[in-house]
């Protein structure tokens, strides 16, 4: 084939605006649906994350940001599935696949661009598998890691008891300003002294201000009007009054940083991954890292082929009132992802190849997609048929039969 003849085929034509329009805003709905819906439980998780801990409402969109790489991965081929199956099923329950085809265009050529969107989706999702997932899942991991070390949350509930730590508790009658105006507390403390005996301080206060230091290194606590019990070991008990103290509840030691990018193989780029591989010594098996590279790799490639499959499904007898298509689809690609998943699991206990468990899965799947296609054309797939003729042609003319 000449490049331009490539350069023709690929060249977009009314027919092909047509239907990339047609599957704009269906595709953009899609991807939102199966983005927030995928998103929804993680959301859940960062919500009770914030709430017991302090933390800004902006770590808060980070953490959702780096999420998105990763369900953008499953969603992608989701939303191109839907999008294009409903419309080719619009076009075909209207009668415009049979017009189209009528007049001298084959299936193939009607849903190129699909072809082609799936063949920019597939370059796209190279990207996206194989550099901006591994650092959006490690900033993700560093992020809940902060997060959730960032110590207790200076926030109260009424007649709720608190313990900051194992030696101190809290509770107050009636709380107020979102639970940091306190009244009528409660504050018992177990404590040892220099010596090394017991100490037990019960302090009671009319008031009291929950308040976190400047710079965000310990909780304290003002009291008013208050009363403090101490019960030392072998001493008598003591009781001081005062009007006004401050106590810290809660202090926070110094966080370790978080470990660095690439202790886990999910966590490497495509290069990255290949040059492990390579490498002597690794801290990662060089099977886990074998099925992750060969996963990745079918994942992207299998893009183009997924507009053929919904293509195929899509179209079905005008006589029938229902149409399992879409039914199929999912269940072909949700046990094909699996699949997937599983294969790169095989291939990390070390017990199986990479061509046996990931790529003939995707052999299989590109076979089937290419069949139904060219099935559901009635066997016209436009000019493919026509060079594949030639060609076989030109193969008998260089082999010509010898009589017997």
């Amino acid at each position: 084939m000449t490049p331009s003849r490539i350069f023709f085929w690929i060249k977009p034509s009314l027919v092909d605006r047509y239907v990339i329009l047609q599957s704009l805003s269906p595709f953009i709905i899609s991807l939102s649906v199966v983005l927030v819906a995928l998103l929804m439980e993680r959301l859940l998780l960062l919500f009770n994350l914030l709430a017991d801990s302090y933390n800004p409402f902006s770590r808060f969109l980070g953490m959702l940001t780096d999420l998105v790489p990763h369900y953008l991965g499953l969603a992608l081929p989701s939303a191109l599935c839907v999008s294009i199956y409903s419309v080719v099923r619009r076009l075909n329950l209207n009668n415009e696949i049979d017009t189209m085809m009528s007049s001298g265009l084959s299936l193939l050529q009607i849903t190129r661009s699909y072809i082609v969107m799936g063949i920019v989706f597939g370059i796209a999702s190279l990207f996206l598998y194989g550099f901006i997932q591994p650092y959006a899942r490690y900033d993700y991991r560093a992020a809940f890691y902060f997060a959730s070390h960032s110590g207790w949350v200076p926030h109260l509930q009424a007649k709720m008891i608190v313990s900051p730590n194992k030696n101190l508790m809290i509770t107050a009658e009636s709380v107020k300003k979102h639970g940091s105006l306190l009244s009528h507390v409660f504050i018992e403390d177990d404590s040892t002294s220099a010596s090394g005996k017991a100490i037990k301080r019960t302090i009671t206060a009319t008031k009291g201000n929950l308040i976190l230091s400047s710079d965000r290194s310990k909780v304290e606590i003002d009291l008013f009007d208050g009363r403090i019990i101490t019960q030392e070991e072998d001493h008598r008990p003591t009781i001081t009054n005062f009007s006004h103290t401050t106590k810290i509840l809660s202090q926070q030691n110094h966080i370790p940083a978080f470990r660095s990018r690439g202790d886990d193989e999910r966590e490497l780029t495509l290069p990255e991954l290949k040059q492990a591989m390579k490498a002597e010594k690794n801290t990662i098996s060089h099977s886990d890292l074998r099925g992750e590279y060969h996963f990745r790799l079918v994942r992207t490639l299998s893009f183009p082929f997924i507009p053929m499959l919904a293509t195929a499904l899509a179209i079905s007898s005008k006589r029938q009132k229902r149409n399992n298509g879409l039914f199929f689809l999912a269940l072909t690609l949700i046990g094909y992802d699996n699949i997937l998943q599983l294969g790169a699991n095989l291939v990390s206990s070390g017990k199986h190849t990479p061509f046996a468990v990931i790529w003939l899965p995707y052999l299989i799947f590109s076979f089937l997609c290419l069949y139904l296609l060219y099935y559901k054309s009635g066997g016209r797939v436009g000019f493919l048929s026509a060079h594949i003729r030639k060609f076989l042609k030109r193969k008998q003319g260089h082999y010509p039969h010898t009589p017997s």
